[in-house]
């Protein structure tokens, strides 16, 4: 491990493409207009989560989590998404990367690979290892981190409201 701490959700990572700050819950519901479009989620295990009783648990989590960032377009200011950090395990230097979702606006351009790199160069000034961890009819996700190197390492179940989700695991290690 190259550092003793690792805050998970530090002030702001940006590049010349996207900015990412620590999501409040004042972002409720500007980040809830991106994603209650059905499409976004269409691949997704969790495919009502367009619905607002059904997001407004997984903002939830997401602010509890205390890794949450909300995604900008570091040109205008417009919110795209979010993303976390999750399962940071000091003692096996890793850490988890997920819970995003872009708007279909942001879709097949740089945005992702953009925000994905900012966590990651972040990241590995903490830990060793990178895991994500991707709904198994998620392909889109799949094909993404593949691009970014990591490698599916495991099959593995994910219990989400007693509903048992097939998942990948992929690990992608510090070079």
């Amino acid at each position: 491990m190259t550092t003793p701490y690792f805050n998970l959700q530090p002030d702001f990572l940006e590049d010349e493409i996207t900015k990412l700050v620590p999501l409040k819950e004042s972002d409720f519901e500007e980040l809830y207009k991106v994603a209650s479009d059905p499409l976004i989620w269409e691949q997704h295990p969790m495919k009502d989560r367009y619905k607002k009783e059904v997001f407004q648990s997984f903002f939830e989590a997401a602010i509890n989590s205390k890794g949450s960032f909300l995604i900008l377009d570091k040109q205008t200011n417009e919110i795209m998404g979010t993303t976390r950090y999750y399962d940071y395990n000091p003692e096996k230097s890793s850490v988890a990367i997920g819970y995003t979702f872009i708007s279909r606006k942001y879709w097949g351009g740089p945005y992702n690979n953009s925000t994905k790199k900012l966590l990651i160069d972040y990241a590995f000034q903490h830990v060793d290892s990178i895991l994500f961890h991707i709904g198994a009819e998620n392909f889109r996700s799949q094909k993404a981190v593949s691009k970014l190197g990591a490698v599916k390492i495991n099959t593995m179940v994910v219990s989400s409201n007693g509903i048992n989700i097939p998942h990948f695991e992929y690990l992608l290690s510090k070079k």
